[in-house]
């Protein structure tokens, strides 16, 4: 007799369960990572540009100050002159003097840098582009940006300045500038001359430095060189103050 199957023992085979590709769940989770690295990387940089924002202004909108506040940068080789990025610099603080924006100015840098003494070779230029010596002060332990700011205050007096840089570096200074008790604004210089190349390297070593400055401005650490209270920018700004 032959077998019959009731419909009972009738089985339906088992749908196959949806697997999800172990790959695509790697690429999501490697998504998610970077997406997060980037978010903590940029974190630095995010605060920055908030605590600066709306002050960045050009020479006709920067609000009267006695004194701007102009940062070092490399000199060219052989030590006697400013390399692009310092030569805009100082041509943007001279233009501020014969503006009647600032009465003296602060001219901050590594008076031993690699590149030969900062300072001097800025206060040589002024001179040689009309801005007279008696309105320039010299600080040449602004060994970086956080050193600047601070020693303005805490040697200087300064409580209020115009600072100026290229846009890059401007955000970090305003920002360093107003977290120590400075009343800054920036007026950008531009980078006129300089090469594409120069500038996507400063913008990159800008993101890692934003890490450093945001460690400095939360520790409130003192500068690396301390030195006591010095009058000669107020006595500048007193000899050309009407």
């Amino acid at each position: 007799m032959p077998n019959v199957t009731t419909p009972e023992q009738v089985t339906e085979p088992d749908e196959p369960k949806p697997v999800r590709p172990r790959r695509r769940r790697w690429r999501r989770r490697l998504a998610v990572l970077a997406v997060v690295l980037v978010v903590v990387g940029l974190a630095p940089t995010v605060w920055i540009r908030a605590a600066s924002a709306g002050r960045l202004v050009g020479v006709e909108q920067a609000p009267a100050a006695d004194v701007a506040i102009v940062f070092g940068a490399q000199v060219a080789p052989g030590g006697q002159d400013p390399m692009t990025f310092l030569r805009n610099r100082l041509d943007k603080a001279a233009a501020l003097v014969a503006a009647g924006k600032v009465k003296a100015l602060l001219i901050s840098g590594d008076a031993h840098g690699g590149s030969g003494n900062e300072v001097r070779v800025m206060g040589d230029y002024l001179a040689r582009h009309g801005v007279e010596p008696s309105r320039v002060v010299v600080d040449p332990y602004g060994l970086d940006t956080y050193d600047t700011c601070r020693r303005a205050r805490d040697v200087y007096g300064v409580t209020r300045a115009l600072l100026v840089s290229q846009d890059i570096h401007l955000y970090r200074a305003v920002t360093l500038c107003r977290r120590v008790g400075i009343d800054a604004w920036g007026v950008p210089s531009g980078c006129d001359g300089c090469r594409t190349i120069t500038i996507w390297k400063n913008q990159a070593r800008d993101v890692a430095a934003a890490w450093k400055a945001a460690s400095d401005a939360v520790r409130g650490r003192p500068p690396a060189v301390q030195s006591p209270p010095d009058s000669s920018l107020r006595d500048a700004v007193a000899a050309h103050t009407p």
